[in-house]
């Protein structure tokens, strides 16, 4: 009925295109990519973005938007009138930013992940250092373009933060993170004190195959489609999807840490199942995607510990982890395993950490990256402010770079800013929405227990992923709980888990 509405769906399914050739060219890249082919790979991914910036700050995109902006919305889809929000920002955003800003950006950033990958070998972090200060300038000098003209944010990292999360700013998210300590502090102190479970079977040597073997079987019996999906090996698990029918999942092997492989499969299973259960209908288009790295965090953070820590979980899959991992796990009952996998204790490496303690490791990041693009913090004294902090926090110092500044790839391969708050908010709304999930069908963990996960999977779909980009984070939030995003039903999972 609108063909300027038709072919402004057109235009930003060409630049979806070239941002899943983008993801193809980054997937690669982290999983078989030979080390010497950085340079010509980041000229790559660098030429594919500027074309896809270009075409989002076409002069003719513009007049399209401006068109359908007369439309009455009455007479669109709702589908129809997300799009048009959902286009128009992403207009407005790209207009702020130079072409050629861009693609150097990318560029810069895909030579430092090679040096960063290096440094983490080394364990060195003054080899990547020089390429963290660029990346914060880099960083910083976004700020400056979306600080520009009638917006004025009130802290450098704000622009970065809706980026990744609509609606939410530093001043926000350090009002909520203030709220969560203090709830957090005393209980981390208290279950610290109390005698430790079992714990030696963790690090018991588990071949590299046999675990390959095991996480695909895991991921498979979760509900992961490998007709639609993979699963590869790295040095910083992720999701990423190539397209409708192509969802990719990575995962990484300890052979002397067990849990490290699992907990990452059944993670990046969690993000996968979003993208996988999204409404054919938005295939190709600027909806097909989940709405905010806090609400797809909290996808993966639920499938994690909502319900892979569980003991229903392993009810049905111990004995199978058990009779895999015979020589490691031959001696270990399902309550010893149950008990050593939920043990808190402050941990240096926060992909590693307790659920209760995890949010700490976050908060750490986030603050850190405040001062980096403020300018209170310099790149080379990182190391330095990164160990106090988590010795002030979290009770433990870094003996190394590369259990402290260098564990995480997100500053290395990525912006400075906005890239950490996520998985906090996802670990509260993965509570809010687990709390959902189970007053609507209270035998979602009695199914678990017979490996069932077909309720809680249509669920989901039904609630949050068929939406896809289509709510803003706090209307989905709003939608599924009927509440706004907070700490309090985090916390009282963590009570009643652990109390």
């Amino acid at each position: 009925m609108y063909p300027a509405l038709q072919s402004l769906k057109a235009r930003f399914a060409e630049i979806d295109d070239l941002r899943r050739a983008v993801s193809v060219l980054h997937w690669d890249m982290s999983t078989y990519m030979p080390q010497d082919g950085t340079a010509s790979r980041g000229r790559m991914i660098a030429t594919v973005e500027k074309a896809a910036h270009e075409k989002l700050i076409d002069p003719a995109l513009a007049g399209l938007l401006e068109e359908t902006g007369a439309l009455p919305d009455a007479m669109l889809s709702a589908d129809e009138r997300a799009f048009l929000r959902l286009a128009r920002r992403q207009f407005v955003r790209a207009s702020k930013i130079p072409s050629g800003f861009k693609a150097e950006f990318f560029q810069h950033m895909a030579e430092t992940y090679e040096v960063w990958v290096q440094a983490r070998k080394l364990n060195d972090f003054k080899v990547v250092a020089p390429f963290l200060e660029k990346t914060v300038a880099y960083s910083r000098a976004l700020s400056d373009f979306f600080n520009a003209g009638e917006t004025a944010w009130t802290h450098p990292m704000d622009p970065h933060i809706e980026d990744a999360d609509p609606g939410m700013t530093t001043t926000d998210l350090k009002t909520l993170f203030a709220d969560l300590r203090r709830d957090l502090v005393p209980l981390v102190r208290e279950l610290s004190s109390r005698s430790k479970p079992r714990t030696d079977f963790l690090s018991r040597a588990c071949p590299k195959s046999r675990q390959v073997e095991f996480l695909n079987w895991l991921a498979r019996n979760i509900g992961y489609d490998f007709n639609r999906g993979r699963q590869d090996l790295t040095h910083h698990p992720f999701m990423t999807k190539l397209g409708a029918g192509d969802v990719r999942i990575t995962t990484r092997i300890n052979e002397t840490n067990l849990c490290d492989g699992i907990f990452s499969t059944i993670h990046e299973c969690g993000h996968a199942f979003y993208e996988l259960g999204l409404s054919p209908s938005q295939d190709g288009t600027i909806l097909g995607h989940g709405t905010s790295a806090g609400i797809h965090e909290s996808q993966s953070r639920l499938w994690e510990n909502q319900v892979g820590r569980s003991r229903e979980f392993w009810t049905y899959f111990y004995p199978h982890l058990q009779a895999h991992f015979s020589e490691a796990l031959g001696d270990v009952s399902l309550e010893e395993f149950y008990c050593g996998i939920n043990r808190v204790e402050p941990s240096l490496i926060r992909t590693e950490a307790d659920e209760v303690t995890y949010n700490l490791h976050v908060m750490i990041r986030f603050d850190i990256e405040s001062q980096l693009l403020d300018g209170s913090l310099q790149v080379k004294d990182l190391p330095g402010a990164w160990n106090d902090r988590y010795e002030a926090d979290l009770g433990v110092r870094p003996s190394s770079d590369a259990q402290g500044c260098l564990q995480d790839v997100h500053w290395y391969y990525g912006g400075v800013g906005g890239m950490f708050q996520g998985y906090t908010i996802g670990n509260l709304f993965s509570a809010q929405c687990f709390e959902a999930a189970l007053e609507a069908h209270p035998e979602i963990p009695e199914a678990m227990i017979q490996g069932n996960f077909s309720t809680l999977h249509s669920w989901l779909k039904e609630n949050i992923y068929q939406y896809g980009s289509g709510l803003f984070p706090q209307e989905l939030i709003h939608r599924v709980t009927g509440h706004d995003l907070s700490s309090k039903p985090f916390v009282a999972y963590l009570k009643r888990k652990y109390l």
